[in-house]
Protein backbone atom coordinates (compact mmCIF):
# COMPACT_ATOMS: atom_id res chain seq x y z
CA UNK A 1 0.00 0.00 0.00
CA UNK A 2 1.30 3.42 -0.87
CA UNK A 3 0.51 6.83 0.48
CA UNK A 4 0.46 9.62 -2.08
CA UNK A 5 2.22 7.24 -4.45
CA UNK A 6 5.21 6.83 -2.11
CA UNK A 7 6.79 3.49 -1.31
CA UNK A 8 5.97 2.58 2.36
CA UNK A 9 9.70 2.36 3.13
CA UNK A 10 9.80 6.15 2.80
CA UNK A 11 7.57 6.52 5.89
CA UNK A 12 10.25 6.42 8.60
CA UNK A 13 12.65 8.82 6.83
CA UNK A 14 9.84 11.27 6.05
CA UNK A 15 8.47 11.17 9.60
CA UNK A 16 11.95 11.51 11.11
CA UNK A 17 12.80 14.42 8.80
CA UNK A 18 9.53 16.23 9.56
CA UNK A 19 10.01 15.80 13.31
CA UNK A 20 13.64 16.97 13.10
CA UNK A 21 12.56 20.03 11.13
CA UNK A 22 9.81 20.80 13.66
CA UNK A 23 12.26 20.55 16.58
CA UNK A 24 14.80 22.72 14.73
CA UNK A 25 12.18 25.33 13.82
CA UNK A 26 10.79 25.42 17.37
CA UNK A 27 14.29 25.89 18.77
CA UNK A 28 15.02 28.53 16.14
CA UNK A 29 11.81 30.43 16.91
CA UNK A 30 12.67 30.35 20.62
CA UNK A 31 16.14 31.75 19.90
CA UNK A 32 16.08 35.53 20.02
CA UNK A 33 19.42 37.29 19.64
CA UNK A 34 17.95 40.61 20.66
CA UNK A 35 19.43 43.45 22.70
CA UNK A 36 19.41 41.40 25.91
CA UNK A 37 21.48 38.69 24.27
CA UNK A 38 23.85 41.10 22.54
CA UNK A 39 24.58 42.78 25.89
CA UNK A 40 25.64 39.57 27.58
CA UNK A 41 29.33 39.07 28.26
CA UNK A 42 30.78 36.03 26.49
CA UNK A 43 34.10 34.21 26.83
CA UNK A 44 36.61 34.86 24.07
CA UNK A 45 36.33 31.26 22.85
CA UNK A 46 32.60 31.47 22.02
CA UNK A 47 32.00 30.15 18.50
CA UNK A 48 30.91 32.87 16.05
CA UNK A 49 27.14 33.25 15.70
CA UNK A 50 27.27 32.23 12.03
CA UNK A 51 28.62 28.77 13.02
CA UNK A 52 25.52 27.73 14.95
CA UNK A 53 23.26 27.24 11.90
CA UNK A 54 25.58 24.90 9.97
CA UNK A 55 26.51 22.97 13.10
CA UNK A 56 22.89 22.43 14.13
CA UNK A 57 21.92 21.48 10.58
CA UNK A 58 24.64 18.83 10.55
CA UNK A 59 23.62 17.56 13.99
CA UNK A 60 19.95 17.27 13.03
CA UNK A 61 20.86 15.51 9.79
CA UNK A 62 23.10 12.98 11.55
CA UNK A 63 20.65 12.25 14.37
CA UNK A 64 17.81 11.82 11.88
CA UNK A 65 19.84 9.37 9.80
CA UNK A 66 20.81 7.49 12.97
CA UNK A 67 17.17 7.21 14.07
CA UNK A 68 16.05 5.89 10.69
CA UNK A 69 18.92 3.40 10.54
CA UNK A 70 17.98 1.98 13.93
CA UNK A 71 14.26 1.97 13.17
CA UNK A 72 14.91 -0.02 10.00
CA UNK A 73 17.35 -2.47 11.62
CA UNK A 74 15.38 -3.31 14.76
CA UNK A 75 11.71 -4.15 14.09
CA UNK A 76 11.06 -5.11 17.73
CA UNK A 77 8.12 -2.95 18.92
CA UNK A 78 9.64 -2.45 22.37
CA UNK A 79 12.95 -1.33 20.90
CA UNK A 80 11.17 1.05 18.55
CA UNK A 81 9.12 2.49 21.42
CA UNK A 82 12.34 3.08 23.36
CA UNK A 83 13.89 4.74 20.31
CA UNK A 84 10.90 7.04 19.79
CA UNK A 85 10.75 7.86 23.52
CA UNK A 86 14.47 8.69 23.66
CA UNK A 87 14.20 11.00 20.65
CA UNK A 88 10.98 12.59 21.95
CA UNK A 89 12.51 13.40 25.33
CA UNK A 90 15.60 14.74 23.60
CA UNK A 91 13.54 16.92 21.27
CA UNK A 92 11.60 18.44 24.17
CA UNK A 93 14.82 19.11 26.11
CA UNK A 94 16.47 20.60 23.02
CA UNK A 95 13.63 23.09 22.59
CA UNK A 96 13.38 23.74 26.35
CA UNK A 97 17.00 24.92 26.52
CA UNK A 98 16.35 27.64 23.93
CA UNK A 99 13.13 28.69 25.68
CA UNK A 100 14.84 28.94 29.07
CA UNK A 101 17.93 30.76 27.78
CA UNK A 102 16.47 33.12 25.19
CA UNK A 103 12.76 33.55 25.97
CA UNK A 104 12.88 33.42 29.76
CA UNK A 105 16.33 35.03 29.73
CA UNK A 106 17.50 32.58 32.35
CA UNK A 107 20.90 31.18 31.41
CA UNK A 108 21.12 29.89 34.98
CA UNK A 109 18.01 27.74 34.51
CA UNK A 110 19.26 26.71 31.05
CA UNK A 111 22.51 25.59 32.67
CA UNK A 112 20.59 23.21 34.95
CA UNK A 113 18.52 22.01 31.99
CA UNK A 114 21.54 21.41 29.75
CA UNK A 115 22.61 18.61 32.09
CA UNK A 116 19.36 16.78 31.32
CA UNK A 117 19.81 17.52 27.61
CA UNK A 118 23.35 16.12 27.72
CA UNK A 119 22.14 12.95 29.45
CA UNK A 120 19.38 12.53 26.88
CA UNK A 121 21.99 12.67 24.10
CA UNK A 122 24.08 10.06 25.91
CA UNK A 123 20.93 7.90 25.95
CA UNK A 124 20.56 8.45 22.18
CA UNK A 125 24.15 7.28 21.70
CA UNK A 126 23.43 4.14 23.73
CA UNK A 127 19.99 3.37 22.28
CA UNK A 128 21.17 3.76 18.70
CA UNK A 129 24.63 2.30 19.29
CA UNK A 130 23.23 -0.95 20.64
CA UNK A 131 21.66 -1.59 17.23
CA UNK A 132 24.24 0.08 15.00
CA UNK A 133 27.67 1.33 15.99
CA UNK A 134 27.55 3.74 13.06
CA UNK A 135 24.23 5.17 14.28
CA UNK A 136 25.61 5.59 17.79
CA UNK A 137 28.67 7.37 16.42
CA UNK A 138 26.43 9.71 14.41
CA UNK A 139 25.12 11.11 17.69
CA UNK A 140 28.59 11.89 19.06
CA UNK A 141 28.88 15.29 17.31
CA UNK A 142 25.62 16.26 19.05
CA UNK A 143 27.07 15.19 22.39
CA UNK A 144 30.30 17.09 21.69
CA UNK A 145 28.47 20.27 20.61
CA UNK A 146 26.20 20.26 23.66
CA UNK A 147 29.27 19.68 25.84
CA UNK A 148 30.77 22.86 24.38
CA UNK A 149 27.42 24.62 24.76
CA UNK A 150 27.22 23.57 28.42
CA UNK A 151 30.69 25.01 29.08
CA UNK A 152 29.70 28.19 27.25
CA UNK A 153 26.45 28.35 29.22
CA UNK A 154 28.41 28.01 32.47
CA UNK A 155 30.78 30.84 31.50
CA UNK A 156 27.85 33.06 30.51
CA UNK A 157 26.25 32.46 33.91
CA UNK A 158 29.49 33.25 35.71
CA UNK A 159 30.13 36.39 33.63
CA UNK A 160 26.60 37.79 33.81
CA UNK A 161 24.79 36.57 36.95
CA UNK A 162 22.45 37.27 38.63
CA UNK A 163 19.51 36.76 36.25
CA UNK A 164 16.00 37.90 36.92
CA UNK A 165 14.22 36.65 33.82
CA UNK A 166 12.33 38.92 31.47
CA UNK A 167 13.14 42.57 31.96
Amino acid sequence: MTFLGLDPSWGPPVVAAVVAILVAVAGGVATKTDGWYRHLRFPSWKPPDWAFGPVWTTIFLLTTIAAVMVWNRDPDPTARLLLVAAYAVNGVLNIAWSVLFFRFRRPDWALAEVAALWLSIAVLVLVTGRVSIAAGLMNLPYLAWVSVAACLNLRIVRLNAPFRGLA
